[in-house]
């Protein structure tokens, strides 16, 4: 299984609804809150090629985007496969 990482932020809906997602998947995930860490959103940015908002989402090496994408790879059949390697 591949490590999810997602940055995110309490107030945010959509890093709850990707979480979500994930958790009722079984999936684990770490998670960077980069409002408790302010010093880690440049962090995410560079990983994120630019990405500020929040959440972003990796999964082993790849970034996924945000929570739109998220579902989208859902949606589509293909998170199930990226998560597993």
């Amino acid at each position: 299984m591949q490590p999810v990482e997602i940055y995110t932020s309490p107030l945010c809906g959509y890093c709850h609804a990707a979480k979500r997602l994930l958790s009722q998947k079984g999936v684990s995930f770490s998670e960077v809150d980069v409002l408790s860490n302010p010093d880690r959103k440049p962090e995410m940015i560079q990983r994120a090629s630019g990405g500020r908002t929040v959440p972003q989402i990796f999964i082993g090496d790849t970034h996924v985007g945000g929570c739109d994408d998220l579902f989208a790879l859902e949606n589509a059949g293909k998170l199930d496969a990226m998560i597993n390697g």
